[in-house]
């Protein structure tokens, strides 16, 4: 099966749980270069992620996925921690023959993306957070917007998302709350209000501020300058405790990395096409 920009979708079955996952396979100078995984925010499939892969490098492979309970991916038979999914996640990459790779994580999946790193060092070469905090341990949204968030409905009202979505989002979608229903709405699948649930229940407890500092790989932190559900002191304290790491605050809202992904997009491929830490260039980093 192919996806409309070319993509091919398929079926993935990894730990009894069967996932829908979307794969760009990397072209020319890209084939030998670890692809860039990317794991969406919460309750919404990876169609959403749309407006980002158009505008990076149309060579860069890049895998996408629904997490299991949201989207076309299966519903677990139990909640999991966070920590469990990410060692989902590494077999799953595995399975698809990618024992190294990149990861970009948004907003639910920023929390994602920093358990893997720390969890699978050896898996992960590059970080890149967008609009996302540090679990429980974080400065807060409003509880207004946290209210919000407690619930799917802005997944499967348009009409209650493009109300909210001003009041949650930010940003552009001020002025054009639309915006914020269509990206919700448009091609994307929301799965069982379960798997949402799931979603929330693990990062119950969860933090990533007691192991920022170990760290290792070279991480890009981007946070919007108007973003209501991830206010913006909190990806200037990543990029504070993360030993290698880039800040970029831009002027927008929590999903203006779709809204304004033809200004967004080329930050991230600059920063992970730049040379290693080392010195040496990416296609020449050790994968351990």
């Amino acid at each position: 099966m192919t996806a409309e920009h070319g993509d091919r979708v398929r079926n993935v079955t990894v730990r009894g749980i069967t996932a829908r996952v979307s794969v760009r396979p990397g072209v020319g100078s890209y084939t030998d270069q670890p692809p860039l995984l990317l794991c969406n925010g919460i309750g919404i499939s990876f169609e959403a992620l749309q407006p980002l892969v158009d505008r990076l490098h149309p060579d860069r492979g890049v895998v996408r996925f629904d997490v299991p309970g949201v989207g076309g991916s299966a519903l677990p038979p139990l909640p999991y921690p966070i920590a469990g999914l990410a060692s989902w996640v590494t077999a799953l990459m595995a399975r698809l023959g990618h024992r190294r790779f990149d990861v970009l994580g948004l907003s639910w999946g920023g929390g994602l993306a920093q358990q893997l790193a720390v969890q699978a060092p050896r898996r992960v070469r590059r970080v890149v957070l967008v609009a996302t905090g540090t679990g429980t341990l974080m400065v807060p949204a409003h509880p207004r917007v946290l209210k919000i968030m407690s619930t799917p409905r802005r997944h499967r009202d348009p009409a209650y998302a493009a109300l909210v979505a001003p009041q949650i989002y930010g940003g552009s979608m001020r002025t054009d709350p639309g915006l914020g229903a269509a990206l919700l709405h448009g091609a994307t699948r929301s799965g069982p209000k379960r798997g949402y649930y799931y979603q929330l229940a693990a990062m119950v407890g969860w933090t990533s501020l007691p192991f920022l500092g170990l760290l290792r790989q070279p991480t890009l932190v981007m946070g919007g300058d108007d973003d209501p559900i991830i206010p913006v002191a909190n990806p200037k304290m990543q990029a504070a405790l993360i030993p290698h790491s880039q800040l970029h605050i831009y002027h927008g809202g929590h999903l203006a990395i779709l809204t304004e992904a033809d200004e967004l997009a080329p930050i991230i491929d600059v920063f992970l096409d730049a040379p290693g830490i080392d010195g040496t260039s990416l296609n020449e980093e050790n994968p351990g």
